[in-house]
């Protein structure tokens, strides 16, 4: 049996411990194919956040309270470059996590593109699953906000970590996604797949960055493979993050039910076979989309792989 899962974030990475841990139960195989669009350059460094949050997270390296970044993480060289005045003094990055930066810049700069990076640096960490960028190109998402000019573009990472989404949005804008190519490995791993998983990610900055590789969503779409979304909200509310900012500027409503209708049924054009929803919000009808309820908070993983076998039971 072969697991592909769509992942990006935090939620992603914790959901892909329950998907790991299912997948040993029963001898299958798991890849993830994880957003880049939060990708950025700082201090001349190559950041690949939710690619990171995944390799750390599965490979027992993450900090448990923080979410994010290394356990017993310091920081010594972020007070330097603040004592320096640097910028961005917004985003700060953790000595051990700039060891990881500092190996995946000399890399890509080196000639290897970031999937073969990416391979490299998890034979450290050793997650359990394959990861795979969805691209090995560059795509970033951006955010059009106000400005005292007008409209401006910020990364995704200025609005979310700076202004903590809390500024006049208008539209998140996918940079480079028009020319981007899937990464290798990416179509054929959802071709081979037996099940696609859509983690309980931010739909709007983790998943829709994606999908938004040309030629992916569409590889997911018409593939054999059944497609199962986990959502992301429950009774109204994200389990984490600010997934109903970036909702609310899409104009959908921040409820299983709204995440549901946004990916859209497969047989009415979207991508849903089945979606898995709260006990909270069960009763959800997503149109042309097997709906079912099961407990999703992911308190350990345990509690996750049930999650992942709750929603393979749908197909």
């Amino acid at each position: 049996m072969h697991i592909v899962v769509l992942t990006g974030g935090i939620g992603g990475a914790r959901f892909l411990r329950g998907v790991r841990a299912y997948a040993r139960e029963v001898g299958a195989e798991v890849t993830a194919v994880v957003n880049v669009g939060d990708d950025l350059l700082l201090h001349g460094l190559k950041v690949c956040p939710d690619l990171d949050s995944v390799m750390y997270t599965l490979g027992g390296g993450a900090d448990p309270e923080r979410g994010w970044g290394r356990v017993g993480e310091t920081w010594t060289v972020k007070a330097e470059l603040a004592a320096y005045g640097a910028e961005p003094t917004w985003f700060g990055l953790g000595d051990k996590d700039i060891a990881t930066h500092l190996v995946r810049t000399t890399m890509l700069n080196g000639g290897y593109p970031l999937s073969a990076v990416t391979e490299a640096l998890a034979t450290r960490w050793e997650p359990g699953v394959r990861m795979l960028p969805a691209t090995d190109d560059r795509l970033e998402t951006h955010v059009v906000v106000d400005g005292e000019q007008g409209q401006r573009a910020i990364h995704f990472q200025e609005w979310w970590v700076r202004y903590r989404a809390d500024i006049p949005t208008h539209r998140f804008v996918f940079v480079g996604a028009e020319t981007a190519k899937p990464a290798p490995g990416v179509l054929e791993a959802i071709g081979s797949a037996d099940v696609v998983l859509i983690a309980p990610s931010n739909p709007v900055v983790s998943i829709a960055p994606v999908l938004a590789v040309p030629g992916l969503r569409q590889a997911v779409a018409d593939g054999p493979a059944p497609v199962v979304g986990v959502s992301p909200i429950i009774g109204g509310a994200p389990v984490r993050g600010m997934a109903d900012r970036c909702l609310d500027v899409l104009g959908v409503e921040c409820s299983a039910a709204g995440v549901g209708r946004l990916y859209g049924g497969r047989r009415a054009g979207g991508l849903l076979d089945g979606w898995l929803v709260a006990p909270e919000d069960e009763g959800v009808a997503v149109p042309e989309v097997t709906v079912r309820s099961a407990p999703l908070l992911m308190t350990d993983e345990t509690a996750t792989a049930a999650m992942v076998r709750a929603a393979l039971e749908l197909v």
